[in-house]
């Protein structure tokens, strides 16, 4: 049996309908201006102004030029090794700390809540981090990406809340079979946790994926340069001559814009592409970690 709405009730709903269709559209709207750009003819691209909802003429030179600049495919590799081996290993180091946390009768377990939290509002500083990578030797290297920041303590948060929401009969009846802690682990509290383990691959990955101050800061051989480092240099400073190479002086600003926008949808869709798989877990997986405190 339908329950019959109130005028007042009908109209929030429509209201809440117009207000988020718009607020969607403002947030799609750039991402398509970009992707249409991309493929638009430069010459008609910047004789162009107001709304860009459709290409401009058809041309995907710009995409050929982004994946025939080498630094672009060395980005890729770079990203990819950090991606991979980074959120490995940080579910790894998170998923140990969390069910540390987790457990009950952990001696001194809330003083080292407190350290770890203090943390989250509190560091050394930008230039005493620095100066201790310099000393652990983890400068200019793709290592000093990975290693400092395996572990995130707002994730280590996060999934400890998650792991406490186990029921504590299953640990038991573990180690009554005689299994050790990382047997636990990885074998029933892990296994029970694909949802905030999504939640985490997908933290961790963005993170590493839109990273670059730090890479720009440590690294200091172009060719270790991650993604986001090479598309700063290709947004911020305009360095597109390697890519307009046999282009007239008068048409390199123009193709130049284009490449722009080739570079950022090249950069973009990788991660955009991800997050569908792992929707379905993030609302499940980050509300287990939030309502329990």
């Amino acid at each position: 049996m339908k329950i019959k709405r109130t005028n007042g009730e009908i109209i929030f709903s429509i209201v809440n309908y117009i207000l988020l269709t718009f607020i969607m559209l403002l947030c799609l709207y750039p991402v398509l201006y970009v992707a249409m750009a991309s493929i638009s003819d430069s010459s008609l691209l910047t004789q162009h102004s107001g709304i860009l909802y459709k290409p401009l003429g058809f041309s995907i030179d710009a995409y050929k030029k982004v994946f025939a600049n080498p630094m672009i495919l060395r980005g890729y590799a770079n990203t990819m090794f950090i991606l991979i081996i980074g959120v490995f290993l940080d579910i790894i180091m998170t998923s140990i700390g969390a069910y540390f946390l987790s457990r009950q009768n952990v001696m001194f377990k809330k003083p080292i809540m407190m350290m770890i939290l203090f943390t989250m509002f509190f560091s050394g500083g930008m230039i005493p981090f620095y100066l201790t990578l310099k000393d652990l030797h983890l400068t200019n290297t793709l290592w000093g990406l990975i290693i400092p920041f395996l572990v995130s303590t707002y994730n280590l948060i996060i999934m400890r809340t998650s792991f406490e929401s186990i029921p504590h009969s299953l640990v038991e009846a573990a180690q009554i079979d005689g299994a050790g802690h990382l047997k636990i682990l990885y074998s029933v509290i892990l296994p029970l946790s694909k949802a905030i383990i999504a939640v985490m691959i997908l933290y961790y990955g963005v993170g590493i994926w839109n990273g670059w101050f730090w890479a720009s800061t440590i690294l200091r051989q172009r060719e270790m340069y991650p993604l986001q480092v090479i598309l700063r240099e290709i947004l911020m400073q305009n360095d597109v001559g390697a890519m307009t190479a046999g282009v007239s002086a008068a048409d390199q600003e123009a193709v130049g814009m284009t490449i722009k926008y080739a570079t950022i949808i090249v950069a973009t869709v990788p991660i955009l592409c991800v997050y569908p798989f792992l929707q379905k877990y993030f609302t499940k997986g980050a509300m287990i970690g939030a309502v329990k405190g």
